[in-house]
């Protein structure tokens, strides 16, 4: 047989990696985790990828910059191609706040789809009010709601409000995505 004759490798179904996105406090964790457990697909939280200079800036209540989120986002990207190459669909937490920012993570090798969750500001912020345990202070969210671009008609995602209990996101982010549970 030559090369030219061999039979085509086996591909198997597009991974997809579904990237949990929205300002701090509107339920990413939450939500994201509940996804990768109904699918049966591996989870990552998006903070785990931030360099420690990222975390003390927001620890001081410091907005980060584009120039610091690029090696952020390119890790959490890196990652979702990893586990592609594992064969592994995934849900990884993300803010995703820019267009620019999920044009990084589109260049995972997966089929990128995005969960943009949003609510109204006054919520988010008596959400964050109540939390506790987090490097993220309430003070920065204003910076995430100025620097918010919601997904446009040509990217691959749902938005979701989060007005509701935890599993009717899910269930409605699942309903829009097309996905099935288990």
């Amino acid at each position: 047989m030559t090369d030219a004759t061999l039979p085509e490798p086996m591909v198997p179904a597009q991974l997809t990696a579904l990237v949990v996105m929205g300002p701090s406090g509107v339920g990413k964790t939450t939500t994201a985790e509940a996804l990768a457990e109904r699918l049966g697909w591996r989870f990552a939280e998006a903070d785990r990828f931030h360099p420690q200079a990222n975390i003390d800036k927001m620890t001081r209540g410091v907005p980060l910059q584009d120039a610091d989120r690029g090696p952020w986002l390119a890790a959490i990207r890196d990652w979702i191609s990893g586990e592609a190459r594992s064969g592994r669909s995934v849900v990884v937490t993300c803010s995703a706040l820019k267009r620019r920012y999920r044009d990084i993570l589109r260049q995972a090798s997966a089929r990128v789809r995005f969960v943009y969750l949003y609510a109204d500001p006054t919520l988010v912020g008596a959400r964050l009010g109540h939390r506790t345990g987090h490097f993220m202070p309430p003070s920065l969210l204003a910076s995430q709601f100025a620097d918010l671009e919601p997904l446009t008609r040509d990217e691959d995602g749902v938005a979701v409000a989060v007005d509701k209990a935890p599993d009717l996101v899910v269930d409605d982010a699942l309903t829009q995505l097309g996905l099935h549970a288990g």
